[in-house]
């Protein structure tokens, strides 16, 4: 049984909103003088939850509230959730950039962590000093960091600049370094949020790809916070998900990604219902949804299954045809069913149409259907969905295809000749 590397026991952040700081002096003052007599904080019994579409009530929020967990030595823990739920603080507060108002953490090692943009680099220091710097932080010899210091520089490619002072750096390259910097120091426990999506695709890869490395090859343990769910299903075991400051649940990742898209990625646009009454056949609605759960957000590989109610009051014969048109309404494919002798049953039904592993990098797509009769369309909808996909594991070796690989993946099998 793997060890604890990190236990965290009911930690809760609380923000007066509006100000810098705990709050007023006459609030610090009350503090104190409930400590004096052995009290507790009055103010830990008042504030708002996290729920950032609702107007205050109170002048104190929680950011998170009475979250625990426990994650073990080589685990990464994906923690996914809307943007507000808390996922930035927790981060915070588990690299100690921050602390907590009540709770403890217990952790094993050093924690090196990558939070926003330039977090941890002096602006005035050159990249290479602050490689020196952060190591010195992390508590390694100067020795020690000398070791490392040639793979850091070239995995983040910014040799040339190397020398040159951290704020002349653009965005991209500060994130280039501070990975390499949090990777390759080996902390036992490398806390990343969603700062990725600032480098370019090339990076993204590298990066990915260094994540694994960290927990399989060296048994470290990261805590992985992103949007990305292609991203979080390749990299993470576990998952939690965070909702309005409070754990939702923690499951394996294949249960959590399911659970958060049918919750917060739940589309009206995924489900479309037609007025038309006086066709012969006519298509009554129509519904695209992603592992069981409606929705107009993909990835590559992700199989789409579209179901279409029927109305064939006549029970004459029927064809259904799907065009699928990329956003600047180019048909891509198009695709009926007596193209392969599927036969659709001479009443009212329901169809069910399956895109095995969606074949396209990135992009907007559209779906348009046609219903015929006796040869001739007697009921056509167009742009019926419009869906987006993202780029995903489409060849399932644990990496996203990334959009320098064209625009479709090819579904290929290589042997020895």
């Amino acid at each position: 049984m793997s060890e604890i590397i990190l236990k965290v026991e009911n930690i809760s952040k609380q923000y007066r909103l509006g100000v810098v700081g705990t709050g007023t002096l006459s609030h610090d003052l009350k503090r104190w003088f409930y400590k004096l007599r052995g009290k507790d904080d009055p103010y830990l019994k008042i504030g708002d939850t996290n729920e950032r579409s609702t107007a205050a009530k109170s002048d104190y929020v929680w950011a998170i509230k009475d979250i625990s967990f426990e994650v073990k030595k080589g685990e990464v823990l994906g923690i996914i959730g809307k943007n507000g739920a808390g996922k930035s603080t927790l981060l915070k507060i588990l690299s100690r950039v921050t602390s907590p108002t009540t709770g403890e953490i217990k952790t094993k090692g050093r924690i090196a962590s990558l939070l926003e943009v330039g977090t941890g680099f002096h602006p005035e220091l050159t990249g290479k000093e602050n490689i020196y710097l952060n190591g010195a932080i992390l508590g390694m010899t100067k020795a020690e960091i000398k070791a490392k210091e040639e793979e850091i520089i070239n995995f983040s490619g910014c040799e040339r600049y190397i020398d040159t002072p951290v704020k002349r750096y653009s965005s991209g390259m500060r994130v280039r370094l501070a990975f390499a910097v949090a990777a390759f120091l080996e902390p036992d426990i490398l806390v990343v949020d969603e700062v990725l999506a600032v480098g370019d695709a090339e990076f993204q890869k590298k990066a990915m790809g260094k994540m694994q490395d960290i927990s399989k090859g060296e048994g470290r343990t990261v805590l992985f916070v992103s949007h990305n769910m292609g991203a979080i299903q390749s990299l993470c075991h576990r998952c939690m998900i965070l909702n309005n400051g409070h754990i939702q649940s923690i499951k394996p990742t294949t249960e959590a990604v399911k659970e958060y898209l049918k919750i917060n990625v739940l589309s009206s646009d995924s489900i479309k219902v037609f007025d038309i009454k006086k066709n012969l056949v006519r298509i009554v609605s129509a519904e695209i949804q992603n592992r069981g759960i409606s929705t107009t957000n993909f990835h590559s590989g992700d199989d789409l299954d579209l179901f279409v109610n029927i109305e064939n009051t006549q029970q004459i014969p029927i064809n259904l045809f799907v065009g699928l048109y990329d956003e600047y309404g180019e048909k891509i494919a198009h695709f009926g069913n007596n193209y392969t002798n599927y036969k659709i049953k001479s009443e009212n039904t329901k169809v069910s149409i399956k895109l095995n592993r969606l074949p396209f990098v990135e992009g907007r797509f559209h779906i348009n259907l046609s219903l015929h009769a006796y040869g001739k369309p007697h009921h056509r909808e167009k742009e019926v969905f419009t869906f987006e996909v993202s780029p995903g594991d489409f060849y399932g070796i644990g990496k996203n295809v990334i959009r320098n690989n064209g625009k479709f993946l090819m579904n290929v099998d290589w042997n020895d000749a």
